[in-house]
């Protein structure tokens, strides 16, 4: 019981940020607008075609969301994607990335839902940088007008990179988090 509540209670917070940073963004936008009334058309239609495009992904991107909270005990994510799986993780991480194809908004619920089933931070790194610049059907496209052999050096050093900045990024937090620690006792 005491989960669920602190958990409504992260939800309205999170909510509250949300509507804050969505009000501050309107009023950035507005005083834009009336300073350059000339881009008014260009960031009206950019806007309305991104929110068309949201509308038709979000729904399907909530599904699988609802279907891997389901099907996906948290126990496998765990021992897969966790801090007990080691470097296997990151590079687990960079394949799950990897492998599906649409922008990149869409993998950020899915790395949410990652977090939430404890997995690594330098997991989700990798993952959500896998997913911006390693696809298995791009590399392919890149193999055909780029040649094997730059496909091969860009892909070996993205994803040894890819996995350095995880690593980095993982220590970095868990620095921050037993600083934080620290300054509250």
């Amino acid at each position: 019981m005491k989960d669920y509540v602190k958990e409504k209670e992260t939800q309205r917070k999170g909510m509250k940020r949300d509507a804050i940073i969505l009000a501050i963004t309107l009023i950035i936008t507005i005083a834009l607008l009336s300073i350059f009334p000339d881009k008014q058309e260009a960031v009206i239609t950019t806007s309305w075609n991104f929110f068309i495009e949201m509308i038709l992904i979000l729904p399907a991107v909530m599904v699988l969301m609802g279907l891997f909270s389901v099907f996906v005990p948290k126990e496998m994510v765990v021992r897969y994607l966790g801090k007990a799986a080691g470097i296997k993780a990151v590079f687990l991480g960079i394949l799950m990335g990897a492998l599906p194809t649409g922008p990149l908004y869409v993998a950020f619920p899915m790395a949410s839902a990652l977090l939430k089933k404890s997995a690594k931070i330098s997991c989700i790194i990798a993952f959500l940088s896998a997913w911006a610049c390693i696809k298995i059907p791009q590399e392919m496209v890149e193999l055909q007008f780029l040649g094997p052999k730059f496909m091969a050096a860009r892909l070996s050093l993205t994803i040894i990179s890819v996995a350095i900045m995880g690593i980095l990024i993982e220590r970095l937090i868990e620095w921050g988090d037993k600083k934080q620690t620290k300054l509250r006792r």
